[in-house]
């Protein structure tokens, strides 16, 4: 029988995981434990920023695949038990995608406001449409519906009904 283990040990299992990752690529990278709570953390794979281009791939997808694979890690290390949830960032890439993609949505929300047009975003991923929820919903006078399906699935910013 396997002892639960808890939060911090998950997120150094993690952590652990993406430096053997990075290195098999021949990246050096270091595990920054960005956060943790009762029920969730985050680990961020941090080095050369050159070199971590390469994990984090084209519109993130290498990322989205190693945070996939470093969850199914974590489920096939301790089968059965409660796990938190995780998130894994290299380079920091997600913050820095999450931030400016608040701030272009908040410009966007203004100019939809402005003429009371509609607009589409680009299709985007689970997580970056919850960023542009998110941020629209900071916006007064604007909200945010969902379209398509994935992986084409979008976020359309319309003039919010009062």
């Amino acid at each position: 029988m396997t002892e639960e283990i808890n939060v911090v040990q998950q997120q150094e299992m993690v952590g652990e995981f993406l430096v053997g990752l990075a290195k098999s690529f021949g990246i050096n990278g270091t595990a920054e434990n960005v956060s943790a709570d009762d029920d969730s953390f985050e680990v961020n794979l941090a080095g050369d920023d050159k070199e971590l281009g390469l994990l984090i791939g084209p519109r993130g997808n290498h990322l989205v695949a190693i945070h996939e694979v470093s969850k199914t890690m974590l489920q096939r290390r301790q089968p059965g038990m409660n796990r938190a949830r995780i998130r894994v960032d290299v380079g920091g890439y997600r913050s820095k995608r999450r931030e400016a993609l608040s701030a272009y949505v908040k410009e966007l929300a203004q100019k939809v406001i402005e003429s009371g047009v509609e607009k589409g975003l680009e299709p985007m991923n689970a997580a970056d449409r919850k960023v542009v929820h998110d941020a629209a919903n900071e916006v007064d006078g604007v909200g945010t519906i969902s379209v398509g399906d994935e992986p084409r699935r979008r976020v359309v910013l319309v003039v919010a009904s009062d």
